[in-house]
């Protein structure tokens, strides 16, 4: 099978799907790449994870961006996350929009710093409230659980941050390469404080979601020492999984059977998150097509608000119940307002402020 190197490629796709696995790539990763084994050659999104969720009726996608260590730290943009972050939530609606599927639900796979991208994907997918942008919204509402893989979640200390990043090149890009580009170091100085407060703002959104942490349980040899740190990778939070894959940080992805480390563990649990997930999100769209009634309608009486000085008649004929002057030292009753026919009608059928929760 032909994978696409940008955008998304179905892999896998039951005849009536019920949830989305998106795997989603690392900093110099490649959506076929990055999940391949070699000497055999493995793709396991296609050639086992499939085998797992037949009973789950799972569609199976990977996404591919230009996550080149230049291109993903620098370039034009002064924050390319950000612009990776709104290109998957875009390509990944209308990709399920084109299948009568936006709110079907989503489960993640992400590696490395690739993680860093969902989690900006999912903070920017939350906040477009916009009528001519909240369709984008669905990516936030639809996703279910995230599992990471060798993703940094945890570091107060920036400068802990941006030797985590210079690992990460170190291994992506040659030592020669490296050595001689003073210019992506100071890139790594002012990017390791985004991906740190990217992460500080996922917090108060991540119990939305189940998650599942996964760290390298054995050193990267070029290096000598873990890329990201078990502290980093896998923090030891309430109510979020945690495990360790025997294998360094960039073949912790890569399984070459459902034998090899780590591969049963991720297997079920995008297997239970599938079985779990439909009942949930179906719950989740009423309250969220609510709000968004009670938001317009909260527009609609901010641009025509009811009049202050009006009271109605028996037969519901608005009033006036001022008094106007007629001549010096005289006045008397203002006459009764003409009937007047309203020219705009809103119906919010059935939605009342104490029915709904607003999602997120």
């Amino acid at each position: 099978m032909a994978i696409n190197r940008f955008g998304l490629t179905e892999v896998y796709c039951p005849n009536q799907p019920e949830v989305d696995v998106v795997l989603v790539h690392g900093l110099n990763g490649h959506p076929h790449d990055t999940w391949t084994t070699t000497k055999p050659e493995v793709f396991w999104p296609e050639q086992l994870l499939p085998q797992n969720l037949k009973k789950e009726q799972a569609r199976v996608l990977v996404y591919g961006y230009d996550a080149d260590v230049t291109s993903f730290m620098g370039g034009t943009s002064k924050d390319k996350i950000h612009n990776h972050a709104e290109n998957l939530v875009a390509k990944l609606y209308a990709n399920r929009s084109t299948e009568d599927a936006t709110e079907r639900p989503i489960i993640f796979v992400c590696h490395s710093l690739g993680g860093i991208v969902l989690k900006r994907a999912l903070i920017y997918s939350r906040g477009l409230r916009n009528k001519n942008t909240e369709h984008l919204r669905s990516i936030y509402v639809s996703t279910f659980a995230i599992l990471f893989l060798g993703t940094p979640h945890t570091g107060s200390d920036i400068a802990k941050w941006g030797s985590m990043l210079q690992s990460v090149c170190k291994i992506a890009l040659p030592k020669t390469f490296f050595d001689t580009s003073p210019q992506l170091v100071e890139a790594l100085k002012t990017e390791n404080e985004t991906l740190q407060n990217i992460s500080r703002q996922f917090t108060d959104i991540m119990s939305r979601f189940h998650i599942y942490f996964f760290h390298e349980a054995k050193p990267t040899k070029v290096i000598g020492d873990f890329i990201v740190d078990e502290i980093s990778a896998a923090p030891t939070m309430d109510g979020v999984e945690r495990m360790g894959i025997e294998a360094d940080h960039s073949n912790m992805c890569k399984f070459e059977s459902k034998t090899s480390p780590g591969y049963a563990e991720v297997a079920e649990g995008i297997k239970r998150y599938a079985k779990e997930a439909p009942s949930t999100i179906a719950k989740r769209w009423p309250q969220e097509r609510k709000a968004r009634l009670l938001e317009r309608k909260a527009e609609a009486e901010e641009i025509f608000p009811s009049s202050i000085n009006e009271q109605p008649d028996a037969d519901g004929t608005p009033k006036t119940v001022s008094t106007e002057t007629f001549s010096p030292g005289r006045s008397q009753p203002a006459l009764p307002a003409p009937r007047r026919e309203p020219c705009f009608e809103f119906v919010f059928d059935g939605v009342e402020e104490r029915d709904v929760e607003l999602a997120g």
